[in-house]
């Protein structure tokens, strides 16, 4: 028998219960949305920006409106490997119009994400898939019963195509009235405003003695490594929706210095630091060689880290900016000008943003 008090317990007090009644009001609307034939995905990929869903039910959510209620088969499996164009996967099931599809990807940066494979702009927020991840597919029909055996094939399907293999396809896929339905779209980064003049001599003041100022650094460095403008509302299916977050895509820094040695790894710090002084809720993910570094200091490894090798970065939060000044600084911190951001008291954070 279940403990009574432990049950009820996040009632007791006035933010638990009124959590517990918005979280109830909400999954009874999103299963009113289900049965009017909408993709649970793409239901609460609307709530996430809304925030009327926290991130972290999302899969409570969808185990109890897919797995219980509804009774779709799941498929789970660690991706052993990754298709390079997810775009292929909804160009595959968009007419599968047999079954319903929800597939939740487990970001290795971002946590859950819940997508419509289905759906080719809300698939375009996933920014990369890395293999060994776990990857979870639900198949059903909505609010009808299906085939058992029909809904495992097309959820396994459906991890052939994430995995970049030929799926086995049945003619049963196509037959059925779950039809993909438009969806509200995902929302953009919104694209800063450009710079006013007394805007760009406060920004000037701002940069530490020595930096190179944005036309000079242009000069200075390859022109593919450095970003001309802010991102712009066009590339918006780039610029990935994540549950509670957003994510840009990566952009790259090429190293310009002999070696990215000690004193880079310091000025790529401070220029962080300060970039987080100006953006609190805003998070800097560097990766090299295709691996998340969460300790600058492992960069910094002789001859691992050479001139003319590449160093990712992307932002995660909401309402991201300063993206292209933080590529710009981030560059010339990868230079052998890097000694521009060592200046000033070792604990100090400098105003660059």
């Amino acid at each position: 028998m279940k403990s009574m008090i432990s049950q009820f317990e996040g009632l007791a007090d006035r933010e638990g219960f009124n959590a517990s009644v918005r979280h109830i009001q909400t999954v009874v609307a999103s299963v009113d949305r289900l049965a009017d034939k909408e993709n649970l995905a793409d239901v609460i990929g609307e709530l996430l920006e809304d925030k009327k869903l926290d991130k972290d039910d999302i899969r409570p959510v969808v185990s109890m409106i897919l797995g219980q209620k509804y009774h779709y088969r799941s498929v789970s499996a660690n991706l052993d490997t990754v298709a390079g164009d997810l775009g292929a996967v909804s160009d595959e099931t968009a007419s599968w119009n047999g079954v319903d599809l929800v597939a939740i990807y487990f970001h290795p940066d971002l946590g859950a994400l819940v997508v419509n494979p289905k759906n080719k702009l809300r698939m375009a927020q996933i920014d990369r898939l890395n293999r060994s991840e776990l990857l979870v597919v639900y198949a059903g029909r909505f609010t009808k019963e299906g085939d058992p055996a029909l809904l495992e094939a097309a959820a396994r399907a459906v991890i052939d195509l994430f995995a970049g293999r030929k799926p086995k396809t049945k003619p049963d896929f196509l037959k059925g009235d779950c039809v993909y339905r438009q969806a509200k779209q995902p929302a953009a980064v919104e694209a800063k405003p450009k710079a006013t003049p007394k805007a760009k001599v406060k920004a000037a003041a701002a940069a530490p003695k020595g930096a190179v100022a944005p036309k000079a650094k242009k000069a200075a460095v390859e022109p593919a490594a450095v970003e001309p403008e802010e991102p712009k509302a066009a590339v918006a299916a780039e610029q990935a929706v994540k549950p509670g977050a957003r994510m840009t895509p990566m952009y790259s820094v090429t190293v310009t210095n002999e070696l990215f040695h000690n004193g880079n790894v310091e000025a790529w710090k401070r220029i962080i630091a300060s970039y987080n002084s100006k953006h609190p809720d805003l998070q800097v993910l560097v990766y090299y060689d295709g691996e998340r570094i969460t300790n600058l200091n492992a960069l910094f490894k002789w001859g691992k880290v050479k001139h003319g090798s590449s160093i990712q970065f992307a932002i995660a939060g909401e309402n991201i900016s300063d993206v292209a000044k933080l590529q710009r600084y981030l560059t010339q911190g990868a230079s052998h000008m890097f000694e521009a951001f060592l200046r000033g008291p070792v604990n100090s954070v400098m105003a660059l943003f």
